[in-house]
């Protein structure tokens, strides 16, 4: 599976949309069901689908779809 399926994938489960919601301009400002839960949630989901640990600043700038995949890619995902 690429990365943005993958991705797409774990967006939509922990903040139970479709997956077909899910995309670049997905982000707290477009999800009303991202709230600071679901945040953490989506952190250790990600880390664990992923197979990466976040540091608390990558948690921080991890605001929004684009910006959580340009983290994984830097982290070598792909």
């Amino acid at each position: 599976m690429s990365l943005d399926t993958r991705l797409a994938s774990v967006l939509s489960d922990v903040l139970e949309i479709p997956v077909e919601q899910v995309g670049e301009s997905t982000s707290p400002d477009t999800v009303k069901t991202w709230d600071s839960m679901r945040a953490l949630s989506l952190v250790a989901s990600l880390e664990e689908e992923f197979g990466v640990e976040f540091t608390d600043q990558e948690i921080i700038e991890m605001a929004n779809y684009s910006l959580i995949k340009l983290t994984l890619q830097e982290k070598g995902v792909s």
